[in-house]
């Protein structure tokens, strides 16, 4: 017994004097999500401290990468330091408040972490030949990815049943974010350190050779290879019928193609052993005729893409989505051609690609969407002769289709910082209104200044048609007797403020339900929800439509020693067609405190 404790133990301090880098960005990430949740009403702190998560859980792969880097070449102190550097880097590009952080950032982050754990399959893989141990390296890291899922999960499970059972048979009572706060710490800190135990002394363990995983071999050959023979049946059918009916592709096939390029690749990448072996026949000729396979569908692929984007222009999304079939055609064009191609080519190119999308001036993803959009949304005015000495005629005539495709359209901009550009479309008066929407977190301010700064619109279809409907207040006058304290808010901003050395956050940004919440948090501790007030006041109003008239718009709770009452002139919800998501505006509205 005591030999196995020192020998765990043993294990676990070469793990920490090995990998101190990967350890401290888990450590921080724990603590940060602990810190998080605690705090998580406190929204300029949910926010920053949101951000330094990111960053250390970005962290995380990249300073891995960076050690088994240094494995092969040295200089650890030299990499750690530019990781280091490039992390809180990475902290202070991101926004430094949660109004300014749009989907662009969240593109960011997300494509940044694909290349951080791309980095981390072929960094130590740079120079040539090694082949085989690039495979061994990576196969075993997939293993052992899988190992930590399962190894985590029973150890998270169990941990989180022991607590339970100590706080019910001992009458402990326990907050309940005490079990928020061990799943963060096991599923990320103790995640890490179990994967770290998996790949021991690392890079030189990592990629010896070994006897191929019998598991990984019957899934393989038995389960994915003959799954992706039938994926690939169903999208030739389809491209049949689109030549058949002469009909341009949908755009969702964009996606299905991928995804079997993409599934297809990784079951060779699986197989690279096998595929020599005459045993496994069906391997080999799958290893042989996938690429080919893939060439009819690149050209479906390409048609949906272009038939979307010359349709209304390039968004991020769109953009991602050519890109990968670019790549896509240069991986199949290099195995095709190449007769000596290393798999190394697939890492190493889609890594390529995705620097490429984020930082390359002018082509990057962001300047492209912009550019593209600014150009699609002064064609549709020009087609439309809405632009009258390059300014927005807001009076004439339109359909509520061109309309919302406008709003949409200055949305877009609006959220990717094209002031300017937007104001200079439109005359002072509307100028002026706008203005104010630009401060707005969300594009919906804007979206619907433009709906309503056009004056003569044509409802020609219902399926365009918003669902709408306003709840009024017939009492224009805010009575504030026995209340001591007032604060102005609305839908589009997140207020605090701070009375007698209390803090009270309207929250009104978090979605749940299809539905808007606002809560009012006191001191970030105590909270007290009026979601669902005020979604019954829509179900009492339901099937209504336009503007409905009511007495007063008021809702009332206590909130530890304070009483308040809410008090809106009026609520507007909105859904868009084809839509499950409502969505709630109001402006000008009132919350009345005073001390019970």
């Amino acid at each position: 017994m005591k030999t196995k404790f020192q020998e765990i133990t043993g294990k676990a301090q070469d793990v920490i004097l090995r990998y101190p880098m990967v350890l401290l960005m888990a450590l921080l990430s724990s603590i940060g999500a602990v810190l998080t949740v605690n705090n998580r009403y406190d929204r300029e702190f949910f926010f920053t401290h949101s951000k330094f998560i990111a960053c250390c859980c970005l962290g995380i792969s990249l300073m891995f990468a960076l050690k088994i880097l240094s494995q092969r070449i040295g200089k650890r102190l030299l990499l750690e330091v530019l990781g280091t550097a490039f992390l809180i880097g990475f902290f202070f590009i991101l926004p430094h408040k949660e109004k300014d952080f749009t989907e662009v950032h969240g593109f960011i982050i997300a494509i940044t972490f694909l290349l951080s754990h791309l980095l981390v399959s072929f960094a130590a893989f740079l120079e040539k030949n090694k082949e085989l141990n690039f495979w061994q390296y990576n196969k075993n890291l997939f293993v052992n990815i899988f190992l930590t899922a399962v190894f985590t999960g029973v150890l998270t499970g169990g941990v989180e049943l022991a607590i339970l059972a100590v706080d019910k048979l001992f009458d402990f009572n326990f907050n309940d974010n005490l079990y928020i706060d061990t799943f963060y710490v096991l599923a990320i800190f103790g995640s890490c350190f179990i994967f770290l135990l998996f790949n021991e002394t690392g890079l030189g363990y990592l990629e010896k050779d070994g006897t191929y995983p019998v598991i990984l071999k019957f899934f393989t050959q038995f389960v994915l290879i003959p799954l992706l023979f039938i994926y690939l049946i169903i999208l030739y059918i389809y491209s049949f019928k689109i030549i058949i009916n002469w009909e341009l592709p949908r755009g969702w096939v964009s996606y299905l193609v991928l995804a079997y390029s993409i599934v297809g690749i990784l079951a060779l990448l699986l197989v690279y052993p096998l595929k020599e072996e005459k045993a496994k026949s069906w391997v080999k000729v799958f290893s042989k005729l996938f690429y080919y396979t893939i060439i009819p569908l690149i050209v479906l692929l390409f048609t949906a893409i272009f038939t979307r984007i010359l349709e209304y222009g390039y968004t991020e999304p769109r953009y991602f989505v050519l890109l990968l079939a670019l790549w896509l055609l240069s991986v199949v064009v290099y195995f095709i051609w190449n007769k000596k191609a290393s798999i190394k080519f697939i890492p190493i190119s889609l890594f390529a690609f995705g620097v490429f999308s984020l930082i390359f001036p002018y082509l990057n993803a962001f300047s492209v969407a912009k550019r593209s959009q600014k150009n699609e949304l002064v064609a549709l005015l020009e087609n439309n002769k809405l632009l009258v000495n390059n300014k927005i005629n807001f009076e004439k005539k339109i359909s509520d289709m061109l309309v919302d495709e406008i709003a949409d359209k200055f949305g877009f901009l609006a959220e990717r910082k094209q002031k300017d550009f937007l104001l200079n479309l439109v005359d002072p008066e509307t100028k002026s209104l706008l203005a104010k929407d630009f401060e707005s977190p969300t594009s919906w301010g804007i979206n619907n200044s433009i709906r309503n700064a056009f004056t003569h619109v044509d409802k020609i279809s219902d399926i365009s048609k918003f669902e709408r409907l306003v709840l009024e207040s017939e009492t224009k006058v805010t009575s504030i007797q026995g209340y001591q304290y007032l604060i102005n808010f609305n839908s589009y901003n997140q207020e605090s403020s701070n009375i007698n050395g209390d803090t009270f956050l309207i929250d009104n940004q978090k979605e749940t339900n299809n539905s808007r919440t606002i809560k009012v948090v006191l001191n970030s501790k105590e909270a007290i929800d009026f979601s669902s007030a005020m979604n019954t006041l829509f179900e009492k109003n339901k099937g209504k439509t336009e503007t409905v008239l009511l007495k007063d718009i008021s809702m009332e709770s206590d909130l530890g020693k304070y009483h308040i009452k809410i008090i809106f002139p009026n609520i507007s919800r909105d859904k868009a067609p084809h839509s499950k998501q409502y969505n709630m505006f109001y402006e000008d509205a009132v919350m009345l405190i005073k001390e019970k």
